[in-house]
């Protein structure tokens, strides 16, 4: 297939699974990341050990495995009739799996239609859907600081960080980056267990995260308008503050959506076992119910704005295009 029927199949893939996840979202039972996170539990068993040389033989073969797939699906997909089809049904099908949008911005709107209603135990009930801090210590201002902090970070893993990759690698690039996000949930948090053992897949999951979650940052600036919030200030908070998080990622974005709404996030975080204090991001005041309803849109616009960056990426003018121009 001629250099542009591929980057046309794969931009058009990319849409379509877009789509798909809008119409569908996650399935509740049956997800194919469910049964790569099944399969990685059953190989870890068998790997683990108090060590960071464990952890990441663990990581290299967990993403080898699901990266391989991917690139021997792309082959296939690209030989004998009808390939510009089958290449962008495989696409559009890697990209509604891996993508997670649609369930995080409904569990967000679900949230702040909780918290407006004043129903602080079903509330503290639906948290374990947005992040896995303790519910049972925080008010209704603290859960809506944690799940506006969780649609903030996590609109970079679920729909920026897979459409990135999958626009610079195609089908592999989807199906890895969702292992190794996948890894770093699973292992990647500090605990005694993992503190060694989950030290590769953390890290991993910070390189694979470092340039789609700054691309999140800037999308949420150009969209701080479509809340009423200012351009301008979203990316100086982002700048200003985003280093300040102790993760290199989460920081940018949460810190870009804080100035784009106008609020601060941050502060004491309860866990089971812990607590952590995350500095303060922003200088606005604390996030109301109405700040994560408008964090939710805010979300949706950069979603639908980083898929026309991936289209961008996918469909830029070759160097092998140019010379046969």
């Amino acid at each position: 297939m001629p250099t542009w029927r591929r980057s046309h199949s794969r931009a058009l893939g990319l849409a379509l699974g877009f789509a798909l996840d809008k119409i569908f979202a996650d399935p509740r039972r049956g997800h194919p990341v469910a049964a790569f996170g099944r399969a990685a539990g059953f190989l870890e068993k068998r790997l683990y050990g108090d060590s960071r040389v464990r952890g990441s033989v663990f990581a290299a073969l967990s993403v080898g495995a699901v990266a391989g797939a991917g690139i021997a699906l792309e082959r296939v997909t690209r030989s004998g009739r009808g390939s510009a089809f089958t290449q962008t049904a495989a696409t559009a099908a890697a990209t509604w799996a891996v993508l997670g949008g649609t369930s995080l911005a409904r569990e967000g709107e679900r949230m702040a239609r909780t918290l407006s209603d004043g129903d602080l135990t079903a509330a503290r009930g639906r948290l374990g859907h947005l992040c896995g801090r303790d519910p049972s210590r925080l008010d209704s201002a603290g859960i809506a600081r944690a799940a506006l902090e969780s649609v903030a970070e996590n609109t970079s893993d679920a729909v920026v960080a897979p459409l990135f990759w999958g626009a610079c690698l195609g089908v592999p690039g989807l199906l890895a980056y969702r292992a190794i996000n996948t890894l770093d949930a699973m292992v990647g948090h500090r605990s005694p267990r993992y503190q060694r053992f989950g030290w590769a897949s953390a890290r991993l999951d910070d390189l694979a995260n470092h340039l789609p979650a700054r691309i999140t940052g800037l999308l949420g600036a150009v969209a701080a308008p479509i809340v009423g919030g200012s351009p301008r200030r979203a990316l100086s908070t982002m700048l200003r503050y985003g280093y300040r998080h102790p993760s290199p990622n989460s920081g940018v974005c949460e810190a870009a959506f804080a100035g784009a709404l106008g609020v601060r996030l941050g502060g004491l975080n309860h866990y089971a076992g812990r607590d952590e204090f995350r500095p303060h991001l922003g200088e606005g005041a604390p996030p109301t119910p109405q700040d994560l309803r408008n964090g939710v849109r805010l979300a949706r616009t950069v979603n639908l704005l980083a898929l026309a960056t991936a289209a961008a990426i996918t469909l830029r003018p070759s160097r092998e295009r140019q010379q046969t121009g």
